[in-house]
């Protein structure tokens, strides 16, 4: 078991909901409300240490509820591994998680490019506004699931 589970599990064990292993990686799915705090953890703590933030993505499970998720991929330099987290969002009308810009400025962009794609809304995102499509596309993510692949 690697230190990032078991740091998880001794401070949150009510947040994990599912951990597994594919390829050598792991995944730690967690219930969003602690997201900041597991994410602080896992970035302070000296046997941790995930000091890198690869990615932030969102991933539309239509048609399965919860039909939103939020991953985010970190790396430890020191211990050279990797873990993800995957936080499963509740409201399928107007998805939200809290930022993790306060945790690492990195996912500022990332968090961004959720928004505008997928429409997730990062509570306390220091400027959560549109980076990929134009501003007047208000209410239109195009990488949703219900978007029409051949034409609108």
């Amino acid at each position: 078991m690697s230190a990032a589970v078991e740091k998880v599990q001794a401070q949150f064990p009510d947040e994990i909901v599912e951990i597994y292993e594919f390829r050598g990686d792991t995944t730690i799915i967690i219930k969003p409300e602690k997201i900041v705090e597991i994410c602080t953890l896992l970035r302070d703590d000296r046997e941790t240490s995930f000091r890198y933030l690869s990615s932030v993505a969102a991933v539309d499970y239509l048609p399965a509820s919860p039909r939103f998720a939020v991953v985010y991929h970190l790396y430890s330099h020191r211990y050279k591994n990797r873990v993800a987290l995957k936080a499963f969002l509740e409201d399928d009308a107007y998805p939200s998680i809290h930022s993790v810009v306060p945790v690492w400025s990195a996912a500022n962009w990332h968090e961004r490019e959720c928004y505008d794609l997928m429409g997730i809304q990062f509570r306390g995102h220091p400027d959560l506004r549109r980076i990929l499509t134009p501003a007047e596309c208000e209410a239109y993510f195009p990488l949703r699931k219900e978007i029409p692949v051949r034409g609108l």
